[in-house]
């Protein structure tokens, strides 16, 4: 088997029927696939729809909710694919999607998740070309596609969201799957910097684009402050120095707004050299203004969540 293509389900069977015909009508002819939806408790007429289903489409019925983690890595676990393809219900795949991200998957073998562009269904603006860390740690959707990146097709990011992404079946075992302990949301990130700290990297393939009906699914903001505590808990010190370049560019933006002294003064030239890549990595100084940011949404947060 070439390939599997899991899509988690809760509800949205209008956005489900779509996704399945344009990916059907978008894979390589003689492609030996197999298509698994995973419910995860849907009420909409959805598991009636599944039941109508025949192969290479089949069906499993979580019979308690599991959340997005839980159901797709029960999903995964029932994949016989080479490779794996993480699906959301609501994507409209477009032609050519499908080639390129196979293609950085199987080639690079340091690869491991590989995702795409994602436009927004509603308004064609595009939304996902990577994530970042912002100059508080947070993750962030990318919109940007360099001249140099258009022109390699891919692009080497931090990490990339859940909604479309390919993976080695033999990688994600190694990593171990999504951490269910992350509540619909999170859980993709996490898995990108496991990916990191094992050596490995992940991508964008810019030459593969899809449509996406951005979170459609009900509750799916709900639990966004707990997962990103959670995230920060494991890996504040791997974030910290992620967002250092986005955190020089903020302390850059401020350093105008009153007069500094002479320690002021080194600290905007390190953050103006590493900012524009003359320093090969992050001075302690711009580290420890990073983590002073970080404190202060790591106080927000347990000021909320107690």
């Amino acid at each position: 088997m070439q390939a599997s293509f899991i899509i988690p389900l809760y509800n949205c069977l209008a956005l489900t029927q779509e996704c399945l015909r344009t990916l059907q009508a978008t894979l390589p002819a003689g492609l030996a696939h197999e298509i698994i939806f995973v419910d995860d408790g849907s009420t909409d007429g959805t598991r009636e729809w599944l039941a109508t289903l025949s192969a290479p489409c089949r069906a499993i019925l979580n019979e308690r909710n599991l959340g997005f983690a839980g159901t797709c890595n029960r999903g995964a676990a029932a994949a016989s694919g080479e490779l794996l393809f993480f699906l959301n219900n609501d994507l409209i795949l477009l032609p050519g999607w499908y080639e390129p991200m196979r293609r950085i998957a199987t080639r690079d073998r340091k690869a491991a998740l590989v995702g795409n562009v994602q436009v927004s269904a509603a308004t064609g603006v595009i939304d996902h070309t990577g994530i970042f860390f912002d100059h508080k740690g947070k993750p962030q959707h990318d919109a940007s596609r360099s001249w140099l990146s258009r022109l390699l097709g891919r692009r080497e990011v931090p990490a990339i969201t859940g909604a479309c992404f390919a993976i080695r079946r033999a990688v994600w075992h190694e990593l171990g799957a999504f951490d269910e302990g992350f509540i619909n949301g999170g859980e993709d990130i996490d898995l990108c910097l496991r990916a990191r700290a094992a050596g490995r990297r992940n991508y964008v393939s810019l030459r593969s684009v899809v449509r996406h009906h951005i979170s459609q699914s009900h509750g799916r903001k709900l639990r966004d402050e707990h997962n990103s505590y959670r995230l920060m808990l494991r890996w504040r010190h791997a974030i910290a120095r992620l967002a250092a370049r986005a955190w020089c560019r903020y302390h850059l933006s401020l350093e105008w707004e009153e007069p500094r002294d002479f320690a002021d003064q080194v600290l905007a030239r390190d953050c103006f050299l590493y900012r524009w890549h003359f320093l090969p990595r992050p001075t302690m100084a711009i580290l420890l203004g990073m983590n002073m940011a970080i404190e202060t949404e790591m106080e927000r947060w347990r000021e909320m969540l107690r």
